[in-house]
């Protein structure tokens, strides 16, 4: 017998229109994390900030699929990881612990992604952490913390020492755990990702060569790099330029996480 999808109350209009637009974007980056393979079942987790003075923001319902994932379906949560409203859906607590210390410490954290794709995992073991040896990792490096493994993340004390590792940079490599990304927007958030991600599994496949076998980059072309991902425009391109298209791939592929 076929399993029934739990459905969700269809929250448009009970929210206000930016909480819903940070809901259907939310939505839409799990869906995307999906297509790409970077889920782990139902074990990893993506939150955004509700617009407005409250400090609340948005994670999955620890029940569904990532692929699952509506608007509708998102459950809102305080810092103190109590629920607001009383809508269906259970929410994982490492997922508060993580997001709830960034989003409560971070006023620019509008959206954080926390993944455990094996690429992402097997470079968060390796002693020298991201290799700048491409032109993805270049794109990547200059903006990555990293938090040393502390066990599965159900402690609150932790909090402190994550937020206090990621400073002011905007992408977090958890050693012996996997990958983490921070933006403005969800968008900038999943761009940051994409690019982290696709440099974790571009370092795996090089050093199937041996370590002295790879071309060191010059420290000036590492320079130049840096310097251009971190130009104003990166924010523009990641919102206005590579978000909309994917936007139109899940549209074509199903439009349900708008629901």
């Amino acid at each position: 017998m076929t399993a029934l999808l739990k459905t969700a109350p269809h929250l448009r209009d009970q929210v206000s229109p930016e909480e819903w637009a940070a809901r259907v974007d939310l939505a839409a980056a799990y869906r995307l994390v999906a297509l790409h393979g970077w889920d782990d079942l139902i074990f990893t987790h993506l939150s955004a900030r509700v617009p407005g003075p409250e400090h609340h923001f948005l994670i999955n319902d620890y029940t569904l699929m990532f692929e699952e994932i509506t608007a509708s379906s998102l459950v809102k949560i305080d810092l103190d990881g109590a629920k607001v409203g009383d809508g269906p859906g259970a929410v994982n607590r490492a997922g508060f612990v993580i997001h709830s210390a960034i989003h409560a410490a971070r006023e620019d954290a509008q959206a954080v992604i926390h993944l455990h794709t094996p690429h992402g995992q097997a470079v968060s073991a390796m002693k020298e952490g991201l290799l700048p040896h491409t032109q993805t990792a270049m794109i990547a490096h200059h903006d990555i913390a990293y938090h040393d493994h502390e066990g599965i993340a159900d402690a609150l004390d932790e909090r402190e020492r994550i937020v206090a590792d990621l400073g002011d940079r905007n992408a977090l490599i958890l050693r012996n755990h996997g990958t983490l990304t921070v933006g403005s927007s969800v968008a900038e958030a999943f761009v940051r990702m994409y690019f982290l991600e696709r440099a974790c599994e571009a370092q795996v496949l090089m050093l199937a060569a041996g370590r002295a076998a790879l071309n060191d980059p010059s420290a000036e072309a590492i320079e130049t790099v840096r310097a251009q991902a971190r130009s104003p425009q990166s924010k523009m391109i990641a919102e206005r330029v590579a978000w909309p298209p994917l936007l139109r791939k899940l549209d074509r592929i199903d439009p349900g996480f708008r629901d």
